[in-house]
């Protein structure tokens, strides 16, 4: 995956979190002390300027209270061919 893919993989996650987490009535500091995430690493996270590591995906999903399948159902969109 090259980096404009990964930029634009990054955002569609970020921007599924934040609906996800304002869809459960989560301010974003809220929502990372009940997470156990760091405030900033939730901000990072949702504007796409970083990925998660699969722990903090389990625990936005277990603070969401749904399941990985649901966290990752959301449009993403690409103009760059993955190979």
């Amino acid at each position: 995956m090259n980096k404009k893919a990964d930029k634009d993989l990054r955002l569609a996650f970020g921007k599924q979190v934040r609906k996800l987490r304002l869809v459960k009535g989560y301010s974003m500091r809220g929502f990372a002390n009940e997470a156990d995430i760091e405030y900033s690493q939730v901000v990072r996270i949702e504007n796409g300027i970083t990925a998660p590591t699969i722990t903090t995906v389990f625990k936005i999903a277990e603070t969401l209270n749904m399941s990985l399948k649901e966290l990752f159902d959301f449009p993403y969109t690409t103009s760059v061919k993955v190979k």
